[in-house]
């Protein structure tokens, strides 16, 4: 599993079987995801579809970084995302506590 996988298949199945997620999260989130495997995607939670795009599109809210490796061990739960937060394996810019609550919701 890399990063692509989670961005572009799994988060868009996960949107679609809830789409009160979409509304809830309501906005545009940057992932810089580094390492091998890594790169940038657009999570936009503003339109009804196609919610993920390959690429930095601009306009984002908040830029989730996050190496490629810490990526999918937080979301396959082997990496609790506070813990990696506070260790400063995850990075939000700017720290949006409520967004990034909502975004830990669409992840684990």
């Amino acid at each position: 599993m890399t990063s692509k996988d989670i961005l572009e298949t799994q988060i868009p199945e996960r949107l679609q079987a809830n789409p009160a997620l979409a509304k809830e999260i309501n906005s545009v989130i940057l992932f810089d995801v580094s390492g091998e495997g890594g790169g940038k995607w657009t999570l936009d939670t503003t339109k009804s579809e196609g919610w993920v795009s390959a690429g930095d599109a601009g306009a984002s809210k908040m830029t989730v970084s996050v190496s490629n490796e810490d990526f999918v061990k937080i979301v396959s739960k082997q990496l609790n995302a506070q813990m990696a937060a506070m260790q400063g394996k995850l990075k939000f810019k700017p720290m949006d506590m409520g967004l990034a609550m909502k975004l830990a919701k669409l992840l684990g």
